[in-house]
């Protein structure tokens, strides 16, 4: 009975060694070279560089994006404005009208104050640094998620444009020539048009409301007009949207300038910023009113905003780690299989050239029968005339008893 458990055990363990996969190659067998040992020495380092490589970028964290239906349907919508109007305070107007007919007086009320149109050194200065972003966000990079939720937690600047004097020039006496219109508005979540244009509004039965200019000269038309900032949802510092630092300025008095925006509500869920706000993409249009050219409208610039029902989450996550012992494993083998097919060809180009030059040699050098015959005279002797192996016959014994030895 044990010898029949220990026959089993054999030939369960000879079944086990045949399913080897990594056999041993006994030492004596192997056979080492130069070029494989610089080969070798190539292929670790460029494994140990992919490694740490692949280590840092599985540490890094990525953007996650979700598309949800936004099911907060009945919730308010602040809409942050601070822009600046070429017009004198008492000759302009800013209000809300959307879908539902609601009373412009319900949104909210904005700060009216009178400043001077031109801007200080250090105003300027400002704007210039909000331009150049917004240029470089629309022109070179588009993946501003990157720098802006990514890591980066919420960043302290902020978006309201430094006051100096009143926003006064340097060299500015005389009276105010522009006016700065401020604050936020509670709005509905539809689509909605805000604007400015000339006149005071008043509202009108049964719905909506008029701007009265009637006690206006041409020449107090001027809709040149600065956006210091223009953002809805909660302010958040640092956050630089698309019509942050625009302005644009126009000679003509009567001027139609209008913006369509479409805004999409956004979560925002990372390990340094937890935030609800509202990313939104804006076109631009503007022109002459003259009535008779054709060109109809009112004066004014005009913001239409449509909120999409869509959501937007992003989450910051990291890459699972099965992933990354995929890759990591990848790496490895496809490195030393490459190495192997290298050395390989190396080693089968080194032996053409080897065999060429011995083949040259050969050529080139004596034969190998006269290798024989001088190393069979050396053996004989150094007194045997060497004369005597030209005889064939002799020849032809020593051939035969090298034979038979």
């Amino acid at each position: 009975m044990l010898n029949t458990t220990l026959i089993n055990r054999k030939q369960a363990l000879k079944v086990v060694k045949e399913l080897d996969a990594f056999p041993k190659v006994p030492d004596g067998y192997q056979e080492t070279s130069a070029t494989g040992g610089g080969l070798s020495i190539v292929t670790f380092i460029l494994i140990g560089l992919l490694i740490i490589s692949e280590v840092s970028y599985y540490t890094d964290t990525e953007m996650k994006f979700e598309y949800v239906v936004d099911s907060n349907y009945s919730g308010k919508v602040k809409l942050n404005i601070d822009m600046t109007v070429a017009m004198k305070c008492h000759h302009v107007g800013a209000d809300v009208l959307d879908q539902t007919g609601q009373d412009v007086l319900g949104f909210g009320h904005l700060q009216e104050e009178p400043v001077f149109w031109e801007l200080s050194e250090d105003q300027q200065n400002y704007q210039r640094f909000v331009q150049e972003i917004n240029d470089y966000f629309s022109k070179e990079y588009h993946a501003i998620q990157e720098i802006l939720w990514k890591g980066n937690g919420i960043p302290t600047f902020s978006n309201s444009i430094p006051k100096s004097g009143l926003r006064q020039g340097p060299d500015h006496p005389g009276q105010h020539d522009a006016c700065r219109i401020h604050g936020s508005l509670e709005v509905n979540k539809v689509a909605g048009n805000f604007h400015i244009t000339a006149g005071k509004s008043v509202p009108v039965i049964p719905r909506g409301h008029a701007h009265l200019a009637m006690m206006m000269d041409t020449q107090d038309y001027n809709f040149s007009h600065r956006i210091d900032h223009f953002s809805f949802g909660s302010p958040v510092n640092g956050i630089i949207f698309p019509l942050d630092g625009s302005e644009i300025t126009t000679s003509y008095n009567y001027h139609s300038f209008q913006y369509f925006m479409q805004v999409v509500p956004t979560e925002v869920r990372t390990y340094k910023a937890n935030m609800d706000t509202y990313q939104f993409a804006v076109t631009d249009n503007n022109r002459p009113i003259n009535h008779n050219e054709g060109s109809h409208g009112v004066p004014g610039i005009f913001v239409k905003y449509d909120l999409s029902p869509l959501l937007i989450r992003v989450k910051e996550v990291h890459r699972p780690l099965w992933l990354f012992l995929v890759e990591l494993c990848g790496i490895i083998g496809g490195i030393f299989s490459a190495s192997g097919i290298i050395n390989g060809i190396v080693g089968f180009i080194a032996d053409i050239v080897c065999c060429r030059l011995n083949w040259g040699q050969k050529k080139s050098g004596i034969t190998d029968n006269q290798q024989s015959v001088s190393s069979a005279s050396t053996l004989i002797g150094p007194n045997f005339d060497s004369n005597l192996l030209n005889d064939s016959s002799l020849f032809n014994s020593l051939s035969k008893i090298d034979n038979v030895h």
